[in-house]
């Protein structure tokens, strides 16, 4: 989609929708991966399964490498969380991840609309707590964003850090 594609990750409460509407606003071109590119399926094979476990959260592979190789765009910010990134990170010409302190995340977490298991469900709520402190499911080798800023001043700091002729817009 982009001559130049970037990877936008963070654990669930980061802000990552929020980005992605963010740049959409500004007029750059977004692929919303937990919406369009995500599915439930085992980390190990790939293939589909039931288990609606944030463990289980993939990204279709062949989608992510299909819209990477169409080069229509100036640049393409792919902005979700995918356990199954290390498969397709080298993709990327850039790679963020949201970052949050522990408060912030909860506090994220708990304004959640229930659609969107506000509050948390309390598995999934321990897991993303153990994945905050570990950092072991999120890019190691990206840019760090804080991303308890305000969104306009968070997509501000990525785009400082993107190699893009604007100007090539179409």
């Amino acid at each position: 989609m982009g001559r130049k594609n970037y990877l936008i990750e963070g654990l669930s409460g980061t802000g990552k929708t929020t980005v992605a509407e963010e740049l959409h606003r500004r007029g750059h071109h977004v692929v919303h991966g937990d919406r369009q590119l995500a599915y439930q399926g085992d980390p190990m094979t790939g293939e589909p399964t039931t288990d609606g476990s944030h463990e289980n959260h993939l990204w279709n592979v062949s989608q992510v490498r299909a819209l990477v190789a169409d080069q229509q765009e100036p640049a393409t910010f792919f902005c979700g969380g995918s356990r199954n990134f290390p498969t397709f990170i080298d993709l990327f010409d850039g790679v963020f991840v949201l970052e949050v302190d522990l408060d912030t995340l909860h506090r994220r977490l708990d304004a959640r609309p229930d659609s969107e298991w506000g509050g948390g469900v309390p598995t999934e709520r321990s897991r993303i707590v153990r994945w905050h402190a570990t950092k072991d499911t999120v890019p190691t080798d990206a840019v760090t964003i804080d991303a308890t800023a305000p969104v306009e001043r968070v997509v501000d700091e990525i785009l400082r850090h993107c190699r893009v002729d604007w100007s090539a817009r179409l």
